[in-house]
């Protein structure tokens, strides 16, 4: 494990935590980051376990944390850093565009996922992104993931309660987004302003507990208000 000094006076930048298990894809995540002057790599862990103790010491504003670990996945290390450490935001890694982990992180409240093999451009993009507080996810690479994962056998009483909180308008940026269109494309598709979407999609996502884009469309789909192939 690799570690770097916390610093309290970090001049505005983004702090990064990474992990992962294979030490040359930590220091080139590592390399590509510290390109950007408004990026910090405090801390280098090679499991999951390492990201949780690791955050509590370093306090990163984001992590990118590999879904397939040793010791502690990335699922339960995204589990326990959302239940204990709630402002850092996780950004999750995978070797595999199609991983059943990925949903199992977004669900655990990962703002994020992205393929190991993006670009050094979108890495910096999202770690941007996900430290705003949205989702660093491409819409239909994420709707993907969710019709080859998310099953839905009978919904969930809770689930079907919160739908109910929300207005038609709600409902019906949730489905856009779970369709895999960003704001100003359901701004376009609704006839309102981009704002107003922004301010409907704060409402549903507090109405129905969750935390960004990511978490909406597994509820959408978990709901059975999307249907895999009919979103």
């Amino acid at each position: 494990m690799s570690l770097a000094s916390g610093d309290d006076e970090r001049g505005g930048t983004i702090a990064v935590l990474i992990a992962d298990d294979q030490p040359l894809v930590r220091h080139g995540l590592a390399l590509i980051l510290r390109s950007d002057p408004g990026v910090e790599v405090v801390g280098e862990v090679g499991d999951g376990l390492q990201a949780v103790e690791s955050a509590h010491r370093l306090n990163p504003d984001v992590i990118l944390m590999d879904i397939r670990m040793p010791v502690m996945d990335g699922v339960q290390a995204t589990t326990r850093l959302t239940a204990e450490l709630p402002r850092c935001r996780v950004l999750a890694l995978s070797t595999f565009d199609m991983d059943e982990y990925v949903v199992g992180a977004l669900r655990a409240g990962a703002s994020g996922f992205l393929p190991k093999d993006v670009s050094p451009e979108e890495l910096i993009a999202a770690v941007y992104t996900v430290h705003l507080g949205d989702a660093a996810v491409a819409p239909r690479l994420m709707t993907r993931l969710i019709e080859a994962y998310v099953k839905t056998p009978s919904t969930p009483r809770s689930q079907v309660a919160g739908l109910s909180e929300l207005t038609p308008r709600e409902v019906e940026v949730l489905r856009l987004i779970a369709a895999g269109f960003d704001n100003a494309e359901i701004a376009k598709t609704m006839g309102i302003g981009i704002q107003t979407v922004k301010n409907h999609a704060t409402g549903l996502f507090a109405k129905l507990g969750v935390r960004d884009r990511a978490q909406a469309v597994v509820f959408a789909y978990e709901s059975g208000l999307v249907q895999a192939g009919r979103a």
